[in-house]
């Protein structure tokens, strides 16, 4: 059923009627679709919910471009980025079009369907702000990065898990839980690779958080765990391009401190609660453990 939100999602780009739009569009790389399949497995697979999942995906789409922009990324899934092929005005003026066409199209829902998502839109611009104060210094504090990751990232994702249920009739305050938890250890585990894997498995160079000057749980957890004069190193290699020794002293440190471990275990104990609340259902338990095993 996803190449049939793929569709839906080109007819919700032709309808814009301008092919710049659409040729841009097709230069991203989709990813996993992970909202989109969500609400597909939530709700019954009809003309509505497909037209959810495509305005969905249209703003992650659209968040994705402008956090391009943001963090002046060259690649996105190992891809060029738009802002690095055609600049950054015209990757900011696509998602400023993306954004618009998602929430002309979601009008058509009931209005507790429209709020969520677009309250959601909200918040993971709050957390993209956030997200770009944080870095101007070293972060020490879990809360304080939990509470960006959720507006963030597991803001649309809970939306989108809502919304699906209320489409379906089915518990939204469940299947919020789940999309919330779903969300917050996805972005974990992502924590986790960007240090654990190599540059041509993630599509960007390794450590690349760090040399940007975000600090996520591994980080924090490492700062908190060395004595004085170890966190001063910590702090003066952060937000700058580090050598191969610099680098291979941080992952000894966090392997002697188990702080991946600790990160892992905190992603594995929100998928857990998840599928707590959902165990009946099957699909959404799968969606969990494949999140917590991938290694991209």
């Amino acid at each position: 059923m996803i190449e049939k939100v793929e569709e839906e999602i080109q007819r919700l780009l032709q309808e814009i009627n301008y092919d710049e739009v659409t040729r841009l569009f097709a230069t991203l790389s989709g990813g996993k679709r992970l909202r989109a399949k969500l609400i597909l497995k939530i709700a019954s697979k009809n003309q509505e919910t497909l037209n959810l999942a495509a305005i969905v995906e249209l703003i992650h789409a659209a968040s994705l471009l402008h956090d391009d922009v943001i963090d002046d990324a060259s690649l996105r899934r190992g891809t060029p980025s738009v802002n690095a092929t055609d600049g950054s005005k015209t990757a900011i003026m696509l998602g400023d079009i993306l954004y618009s066409k998602a929430f002309s199209s979601l009008v058509n829902f009931d209005k507790a369907i429209a709020a969520r998502i677009s309250s959601a839109v909200t918040a993971l611009s709050i957390g993209e702000m956030q997200d770009v104060s944080l870095a101007k210094s070293f972060n020490t504090d879990e809360n304080i990065y939990l509470d960006m990751l959720y507006l963030k990232t597991a803001s649309l994702i809970e939306a989108s898990a809502a919304a699906a249920a209320l489409l379906a009739k089915k518990d939204e305050a469940s299947y919020a839980l789940y999309g919330r938890n779903l969300g917050l250890s996805f972005q974990i585990i992502d924590d986790i690779l960007d240090i654990v894997s190599d540059e041509a498995t993630l599509g960007k160079p390794a450590m690349n958080d760090f040399v940007e000057g975000k600090c996520t749980l591994p980080y924090i957890y490492l700062y908190h765990a060395l004595d004085d004069a170890q966190k001063e190193k910590l702090l003066s290699l952060h937000a700058k391009k580090i050598d191969q020794e610099e680098s291979l002293w941080i992952k000894e440190k966090m392997a002697e401190h188990k702080v991946v471990e600790k990160s892992f275990a905190l992603a594995l104990k929100l998928s857990d609660e998840a599928k707590e609340v959902i165990k009946e259902d099957v699909e959404l338990i799968a969606i969990l453990d494949t999140m917590i095993k991938r290694s991209y």
